[in-house]
């Protein structure tokens, strides 16, 4: 591909793309590029390469990573930083880079959960992987219910005073636990930034939980993940499940899931966005943007194309209260 020279006009509708992040300085945009799937080994570079070229043309500024996103773990931000070093080097300052651990991601007592070992040797393999000195953001990626929460929330707080984070975010934590981070935290001087979660049209479970609320009150960004529930509220799957496509794979979607239930459902919703002007994806996406407490929504995409499609929500019509009906039936 040819050299890359970001768009000059990136931010030039910078009005309608960003939203601050709880009561900090930060300002996100509302969509978000997230890197969970699509970008692993079995992924064309140049293919991902132009999804992010276009994301930061359109003033995406934050790309949003794990280190066991591939696959293989930790592909995802080797390719990351590929591009970083070919095309992002002038623009680093521009970025908002968040990674996060937690999940599986070598052999061993320590390639997992919360502990303070695995919270810091994880980072460290990312900053090398991704060529960072820091990160501007990272995650504790999910709750673990052994490791004292205290050695977890001192391990975040030690990152970000050795220089290697410069925010803090929670994900996938119940209420209870993000409260007592948040008093931890706030303690040390180093406040939670934001809370990562999934919130899409057909799972609401952290708003039945209260966690959007509760950050809201708190000053606590949210950002939603799987805000297109891995696709189902796109008009992909409407005729069917298509061949290449993430339920095809047998992944992290599985066939079960496309019941006839909410295949009916999903062909209403788009009859919906069709009258609105607008695709089932940007419905959906403006619908979680809607939401009390929410932040910015995670996007991932196959092609520069559907990211584009995305992008769309941020001139959907407003959503009245009621517009749309809630699917009341358990996905996920």
């Amino acid at each position: 591909m040819e050299k890359y020279i970001a768009s000059s006009d990136r931010y030039s509708a910078a009005g309608n793309i960003y939203r601050r992040c709880g009561n900090s300085g930060v300002l996100l945009p509302k969509v978000s590029l997230g890197f969970w799937q699509n970008f692993g080994a079995d992924a064309s570079y140049d293919n991902c390469r132009a999804i992010a070229r276009l994301a930061f043309d359109n003033g995406v500024t934050h790309f949003d990573l794990a280190n066991n996103y591939g696959p293989p773990p930790g592909f995802a931000e080797e390719m990351v930083g590929r591009m970083l070093k070919e095309d992002f080097a002038p623009y680093r300052d521009e970025l908002f880079i968040a990674t996060k651990a937690g999940y599986d991601m070598w052999q061993g007592p320590y390639g997992s959960w919360g502990s303070r070992k695995h919270l810091m040797a994880s980072l460290d393999q990312s900053l090398r992987r991704l060529g960072l000195e820091y990160v501007d953001l990272f995650y504790i990626h999910r709750y673990d219910p052994v490791t004292p929460l205290d050695e977890t929330l001192q391990a975040l707080v030690d990152i970000v005073r050795a220089g290697k984070a410069v925010y803090i975010g929670i994900s996938r934590w119940p209420l209870d636990a993000l409260k007592y981070a948040n008093r931890f935290l706030r303690a040390q001087g180093v406040p939670p930034l934001i809370f990562q979660g999934r919130l899409n049209l057909l799972d609401r479970a952290v708003q039945d939980e209260g966690i959007p609320a509760y950050c809201a009150a708190e000053g606590i960004g949210f950002i939603s993940f799987s805000a297109l529930a891995q696709g189902l509220l796109t008009s992909r799957y409407l005729g069917g499940i298509p061949d290449g496509s993430r339920m095809s794979r047998a992944g992290s979607l599985t066939v079960d899931k496309l019941t006839p239930e909410l295949l009916d459902y999903l062909k209403r919703m788009n009859a919906t966005a069709v009258q609105r002007g607008e695709s089932l994806a940007s419905m959906s996406l403006a619908w979680v943007l809607a939401q009390e407490g929410v932040t910015s929504v995670l996007v991932g995409a196959r092609t520069p194309e559907q990211f584009k499609e995305s992008l769309k929500c941020l001139d959907s019509p407003l959503l009245q209260p009621g517009e749309l009906p809630l699917y009341g039936h358990k996905v996920f």
